[in-house]
């Protein structure tokens, strides 16, 4: 049996379950590198113990003797239960138990799941399903809903250009052109959200990233008598890292619109008609910080801004914001507010600079240099 264990060592080491494996009377005679870090014992401190150092005292008259029972003379057991760490806490796993027999002895094999992390997949397995669901049921509602919007609004584009119509009758035919274009940009909208792709990383430069952003609004910033500054004084080496930049560059876009809007809303008299986007980071983290000086948000509304649909505005979708903090946290990065009532908003999003496992990004020992596989 020795032989057997020291020949699946490894495979069992990379087996996210916790696996122990007993002799009949329940002595622990192996356990796999995924038992330490659910239970928080060392191999060491388990293995010639008994699996009853892992239940609760109450547990000791009942309930293991008849998991050992179900094990040896039945088809073993499965069910949840609630068992202990090292450190006291208690912790609620799934229990599968086996038994077989090898070279005429008896072995039992208990493999656990931590409940939460089994949640946790359960969760994430759903959210996927809901998305694909939700993004079919989008297109569809698009499909049908954009060709009447498109239909009403060349027929009044073509009405305004061909008949004759009072100041008010003419007043009420561009109203309704307003609202097929805000229709028309809401379902546009929706669809970029719902159907965000997954990131494609690739190392890339941030300032080449946020340049590009910038010169797409150095068109629009100046009818709104707008000036957009770049700052890198505070930006460590060359400011790559693994992203995908064309999502990073539709959320950067989002977010001075953003602020686009709220600077030129102020009085043109002020000074502070400009928009200051900042790059930092270090060894560790990269930052994008996008400051104005416009009319701020109110507290009420600062913890909304995020929501589908939340704006102020009524003309504006208030679907920006909401677009950018998902890709922000799709690439493994976090988004912050910051912002005073006529003084301004800052939004800052600081990524890590690199997402690889360290034994993709260095050497972790002399010995690995000069080492290849064939």
């Amino acid at each position: 049996m020795d032989d057997i264990l020291k020949s699946r060592h490894h495979f069992l080491d990379f087996v996210q379950v916790a696996f122990i494996l007993t002799d009949a009377h329940s002595k622990i005679l192996y356990t796999n590198r995924y038992t330490e870090r659910l239970f928080g014992y060392s191999r060491e401190e388990m293995e010639g113990e008994r699996i009853r150092m892992f239940f609760l005292e109450e547990d000791l008259t009942y309930f293991l003797p008849n998991i050992v029972y179900l094990t040896l003379y039945k088809n073993g057991f499965e069910g949840e239960a609630l068992l202990r760490q090292k450190n006291g806490t208690k912790i609620f796993v799934h229990l599968y138990t086996t038994s077989f027999k090898e070279e005429g002895e008896v072995f039992i094999s208990f493999s656990f799941q931590e409940i939460q992390r089994l949640k946790k997949l359960e969760r994430e397995r759903l959210e996927m399903e809901r998305w694909a669901s939700l993004g079919m049921m989008v297109e569809e509602i698009a499909h049908q809903t954009r060709n009447p919007i498109v239909t009403i609004g060349g027929y009044t584009q073509r009405l305004l250009k061909t008949l004759s119509f009072s100041a008010k009758s003419k007043s009420y035919l561009h109203q309704i052109l307003r609202e097929t274009k805000k229709l028309e940009t809401m379902i546009q909208r929706v669809e970029e959200y719902v159907l965000l792709p997954r990131p494609i990383f690739q190392q890339e430069k941030i300032q080449q990233v946020v340049e590009t952003v910038i010169q797409i609004f150095s068109k629009e910033a100046p009818q709104e008598e707008v000036s957009i500054n770049l700052e890198t004084r505070n930006l460590e080496g060359e400011g790559d890292f693994f992203m995908d930049k064309a999502l990073i560059a539709k959320a950067l876009f989002h977010i001075l619109k953003n602020s686009i809007d709220a600077v030129g809303r102020t009085p043109k008299r002020k000074k502070e008609r400009f928009i200051k986007v900042s790059l930092f980071g270090d060894a560790d983290h990269i930052g994008i910080s996008i400051s104005d000086k416009g009319e701020g948000i109110p507290k009420k509304n600062l913890n909304r801004i995020f929501e589908p649909f939340f704006s102020t505005r009524p003309d504006r979708v208030g679907l920006g914001l909401t677009f950018a903090k998902r890709v922000v946290e799709d690439q493994g990065g976090r988004i912050q507010v910051e912002s005073r009532l006529k003084k301004g908003t800052t939004i800052t999003l600081i990524f890590p600079k690199d997402r690889r496992r360290l034994v993709r990004r260095e050497k972790i020992s002399s010995e690995a240099v000069g080492k290849t596989i064939d």
